[in-house]
């Protein structure tokens, strides 16, 4: 790479944004964040009124991820918050984050980027000319740039799709991005279409306020946060290396048949007219808690596809049809794009990215530009976007050579076919990763994921918590570029942190009887299991 890196622009100062700016910092960069808002934290920064092109959380928005499993790798949130927080308290986090490591200080504020496009002298420097606006001044003025982090996400462009009749129809169409809070919406009768995470909590809020009836396609599975039994952070439970080995050992008609044993033994998909014609890891599941009990209600009627509407109702594929319906939502989710990228650099087009792990384009023939962000897993985006923001800035510097472009291309291709191979066809499955195997490939690439062979030999009692315990994002500062001090104790106290919010009042203290009552009650049933083994293959 020519020279010494030295400016970096980041633009947007969302969650990705601010890993961004840090891991600048952390390299001996010098970034230059704009942000077009006048706050940060992007769609983590509940504002009523809607800003179009700005991702926006509802009022009521409770993130899907516990605590533990989305912080920053090297900030653990405070073991005083609930394991799922209320959007207001990200946002706290998220500013006392940039607090903590002085991260405002690079944030302009008020200013948009128009354009980012090779300089002239791109194929000698690798360098970038962005076009700026002060919404302030309204002025636009252009700097240049030795690298750039793009760190907009993918919850901005509206995907709005049309259906027979409904531009005759007389009520009101909302797009989930425009939907703030229910109270306006009392004893009306409304249409969701769109069944995944906006749908699910949507249907569920506005079902307390009126009649909802929640239109999909194909169905979906439901996740609930917490899981049975025991009712810990269902990410905390499952989120293992030792489960991930065992994922990837046995066939997967094998797994999605016990994956849907356990959702099903929590909601039956069947009777509650949810299960679509595919196995749970075919989809982005739906992370909801209380959706079977609007079902259940009444409440909350799950139809088929729409297939037209009237002045007043609408149709569904089915053949049934609902009349007086007041408002419809659409809950469809959002195009992705980069609308200020030059073409050259990259085009979107259904919703596809082929980038170098979803990152860098694979022909530059300077690797001084990255997408952040721009992923779906089943699990947060946070630790993953600072992972990618490590990588990009040692890339940046030099620190990180990438592989050759038909290396990248081959990577990108398997991705594809992977994905095609497993998911169903959809725009939402383009950027599908799997949180800890995704993470671990990218920590792989900048020499920072953990070395279990080694941890055996160091230290028994931390391989052991790596290997068994939830895999929180402290894990990847236990070594290499970016190593934190206090990443063991993070991850030896994980679950302090995780039970601390729970122990609200004083128990009564158990009697030495009823310990000695449950222990022989387990040992019963420990030997009916065995009694019942011995006859079945005895």
């Amino acid at each position: 790479m020519p020279g010494e890196v030295k400016r970096v622009a980041v633009i947007g100062g969302g969650c990705s944004g601010l890993a961004a700016i840090k891991s600048c910092v952390d390299e001996g960069l010098q970034p230059v964040c704009y942000e077009r808002t006048d706050q940060l934290g992007g769609l983590w920064n509940y504002t009523q009124h809607v800003r179009e092109g700005q991702g926006c959380v509802m009022r009521s928005t409770v993130i899907n991820t516990s605590k533990e499993m989305m912080c920053y790798s090297d900030f653990p949130i405070p073991q005083h918050y609930p394991n799922f927080m209320h959007n207001s308290q990200v946002w706290q986090y998220f500013q006392d984050y940039a607090k903590h490591f002085d991260l405002n200080q690079h944030i302009t504020y008020n200013t948009e980027v128009l354009l980012v496009k090779p300089a002239p002298d791109f194929d000698d420097t690798g360098r970038w000319n962005l076009k700026v606006l002060d919404h302030k001044s309204d002025e636009e003025n252009t700097e240049t740039f030795d690298a750039v982090l793009v760190c907009t996400g993918h919850h901005a462009q509206k995907n709005e799709p049309s259906f027979p009749g409904l531009a005759d129809f007389k009520g009101e169409v909302i797009h989930s991005h425009d939907y703030r809070e229910p109270s306006r919406f009392m004893d009306k009768r409304m249409l969701i279409i769109g069944i995944g995470n906006s749908g699910g909590d949507m249907a569920v809020e506005l079902s307390r306020q009126g009649q909802v009836y929640l239109s999909t396609r194909r169905g979906t599975w439901v996740i609930h946060r917490i899981s049975e039994p025991g009712g810990q952070p269902i990410d905390i439970l499952n989120t293992k290396r030792w489960k991930l080995w065992l994922a990837n050992s046995i066939p997967p008609a094998l797994l999605n048949k016990v994956i849907c044993m356990k959702l099903n033994h929590r909601l039956d998909h069947d009777l509650y007219s949810l299960r679509p014609a595919y196995p749970p890891t075919a989809q982005h599941p739906m992370v909801n808690d209380d959706l079977g009990n609007r079902i259940a209600c009444g409440k909350v009627k799950v139809k088929t596809d729409v297939i037209g509407f009237t002045a007043t109702g609408v149709e569904f594929e089915d053949g049934s049809f609902e009349d007086d319906i007041d408002v419809v939502f659409l809950a469809t989710g959002y195009r992705f794009g980069f609308p200020f990228l030059d073409k050259s650099v990259v085009d979107v087009k259904e919703n596809r990215l082929p980038f170098y792990k979803y990152m860098f384009p694979p022909d530059q023939k300077h690797h001084t530009l990255a997408i952040i962000g721009c992923i779906q897993p089943l699990g947060a985006i946070m630790p993953i976007a600072e992972l990618q923001c490590r990588l990009a800035a040692r890339v940046f510097k030099g620190d990180v050579k990438l592989p050759s472009a038909s290396e990248m291309w081959e990577d990108i291709q398997a991705k594809e076919t992977a994905m095609a191979k497993r998911y169903v066809k959809s725009p939402r499955h383009t950027i599908q990763v799997d949180y800890l195997g995704y993470m671990d490939e990218i920590a792989l690439l900048n020499g920072c994921k953990p070395d279990f062979l080694t941890l055996v030999k160091r230290d028994p009692a931390l391989a052991w918590q790596v290997w068994t315990g939830p895999c929180t994002p402290y894990q990847f500062r236990l070594t290499g570029p970016g190593q934190w001090d206090g990443a063991r104790d993070a991850i030896m106290s994980t679950m302090d942190r995780v039970r601390y919010p729970f122990a609200t009042r004083p128990l009564p203290v158990i009697s030495d009887m009823a310990r000695v009552q449950g222990f022989m009650s387990r040992l019963l049933m420990l030997f009916a299991f065995l009694l019942v083994l011995s006859v079945v293959f005895g």
